[in-house]
């Protein structure tokens, strides 16, 4: 009986846990980011739930939120999803894979007036990183899969 009551009690917490807030941002905050005039590092990972590189590699960007957390280091993950499944799919899937990093919706239809504000480097396939170090005046991009070895030696490198 207490072995029920104590699952009762976890789903019913399960249940009532608020999910990430999810905001949605237009193509000038990526504009934003970039023209900054702070010492924060930026950290922008432009992912989509379907897409398997990018759900492999968000446990790299998980560690290096948690690693850098007492540092001017800030990990935005940015969904690329489409926008009619942010507060299904995306949502729950923050919420099942506990991201504690900030998650943002890329709310422009398309994608092509943005992209080459990421990078003109980019082709438009993801995962893709951006690194934003303002005060140095880097930027390092990425248009692949990312180890967390990979990710924190780029991130050393603008700090």
């Amino acid at each position: 009986m207490k072995q029920r009551s104590l699952v009762f009690l976890f789903l019913i917490n399960a249940l009532v846990l608020p999910a990430q807030d999810i905001p949605f941002i237009k193509s000038g905050q990526i504009e934003q980011w970039k023209q900054a005039d702070t010492d924060t590092v930026w950290v922008l990972n432009f992912w989509a739930t379907w897409c398997a590189p990018c759900v492999a590699e968000l446990p790299s960007f998980e560690k290096l939120h948690a690693n850098y957390a007492d540092q001017k280091v800030k990990v935005v993950l940015i969904s690329t999803d489409f926008k009619r499944e942010v507060e299904t799919r995306v949502k729950s899937f923050v919420k099942k894979k506990k991201l504690k990093s900030q998650v943002v919706f890329m709310d422009e239809s398309n994608p092509n007036n943005w992209i080459d504000l990421v990078s003109p480097e980019w082709s438009g396939a993801i995962p893709a990183t951006l690194i934003i170090s303002k005060r140095k005046n880097q930027y390092l991009f990425f248009e692949k899969q990312l180890s967390y070895e990979e990710l924190e030696t780029a991130l050393r490198s603008v700090l």
